[in-house]
């Protein structure tokens, strides 16, 4: 494997294909908050309803990709990484191979809610751990109000609060990507701390897992919250009161090195465990991606470049805008084939002030490339029935955690 700052390849490789890869491969944290201010929120009396599980089983080789294929891919995934005019970190990995192509793959970019994830996943560890019951009746009430989108906050302000249970929590956290709903659960679970003793318990590397995020919001916008602002406009009021000088000071400062912040790779790599059953139980994997397919967040992102019979479990991410700037705008997921073959994938853009269309366009773009390799290798497959069938082993490193 040749591991350099701009280029990481993870991948099995046959000792007849050494020569051509060592010649070809030299360079080697919304609609989450997509609005920035309140407005006023219609939503059912309802909890979501549960999404369909999918059961599928999951086949896994180490058997290499086509070496033609797979050198495309990484030709695509360089080209649309270097021609957008903005901060952006792009990973594909082929789950049945390992395969992992990337542009700025190592350094680290703000996931925002794509941290969703994490406090599910340390949800649903606990409840193999039998230490968590995701059933047990709990309440939402204004003072567990944050801010951004937050679609439980009508509910949440009636008397009384709203009933609801965790695995309805997490169904609102997943799919709506409800910033409360969220921190609801997360505080049932034991705080960021419990999240970030999970992902260390699993081995996890390159992920970063903020304060909560009523304190990572309040940290960006140069503030540091305040529990009296929960269910109300306080926020929104003390930030825009704040020099010019001191938001931008904060905003620049996440940036450079964002508390939440993660690596493309890692972020595929953890999606490759996640699909392959290697981070929960059969069944907490099966809700969790099922949980993921009902995503209803940016549909004209990742979604919008599937083709038929595709389908894909995913987690968007959306970060403030200042002077015309956003703190990150991401998408990542776990697509699947018509034929059950699957690719992590993650588009992570840090700051841009590019339009919301050209961000989308770089998302479905990315898919399409993940789409036309799967058909390449099925070309190759058929013309070669036996190429794959020769491999060695797989080259594994220190970010590669399979």
């Amino acid at each position: 494997m040749t591991v350099r700052r701009d280029k990481v390849h993870i991948r099995p490789i046959p000792l007849v294909l050494l020569a051509l890869l060592a010649t070809a491969c030299q360079r080697a944290e919304p609609l989450d908050r997509e609005a920035q201010l309140p407005s006023p929120v219609r939503i059912a009396d309802l909890a979501p309803p549960a999404p369909t599980v999918r059961r599928e089983p999951v086949v896994v080789t180490l058997a290499p990709p086509a070496p033609s294929a797979a050198l495309a891919l990484d030709g695509a995934i360089e080209r649309l990484g270097r021609r957008f005019p903005g901060d952006v970190g792009l990973a594909v990995r082929d789950i049945q191979t390992g395969w992992t192509s990337h542009h700025r793959g190592l350094d680290y970019f703000p996931q925002q809610s794509v941290s969703k994830l994490w406090v599910s996943l340390a949800a649903l560890d606990q409840v193999d751990g039998g230490t968590l019951d995701l059933s047990r009746p709990l309440t939402v009430r204004a003072k567990d109000l944050t801010l951004f989108h937050q679609p439980i906050r009508a509910l949440a302000l009636r008397p009384g609060g709203f009933q609801t249970t965790g695995e309805d929590l997490m169904i609102r956290a997943l799919t709506q990507s409800d910033n409360s709903a969220n921190d609801r659960l997360l505080k049932e679970i034991g705080g960021p701390d419990a999240v970030r003793a999970a992902l260390r318990g699993k081995a996890i590397a390159g992920i970063r897992f903020g304060p909560g995020e009523p304190r990572l919001q309040a940290r960006i916008a140069g503030l540091d919250w305040q529990t009296g602002w929960a269910g109300g406009t306080g926020f929104y009021t003390a930030r825009d009161a704040l020099p010019a000088e001191t938001r931008r000071a904060a905003f620049d400062q996440y940036l450079a090195n964002p508390i939440d912040g993660a690596t493309p790779i890692a972020m595929v790599d953890t999606l490759a465990r996640l699909r392959r059953g290697e981070l929960l139980s059969p069944a907490s994997t099966a809700k969790m991606t099922g949980i993921m397919e009902e995503t209803r967040t940016g549909a004209l992102r990742l979604k919008a470049g599937l083709r038929p019979g595709w389908r894909l479990a995913h987690k968007t991410g959306t970060g403030q805008v200042y002077q015309g700037e956003q703190a990150g705008y991401n998408d990542v997921g776990i697509l699947t084939s018509p034929d059950g073959r699957s690719y992590a994938v993650a588009v992570m853009i840090g700051r841009t002030s590019r339009p919301l269309a050209e961000r989308m366009k770089l998302m479905q773009s990315v898919v399409a490339a993940t789409i036309a390799y799967d058909a390449a290798l099925a070309v190759q497959r058929a013309a070669a029935p036996t190429a794959e069938s020769n491999g060695s082993g797989s080259v594994r490193s220190s970010e590669d955690l399979d």
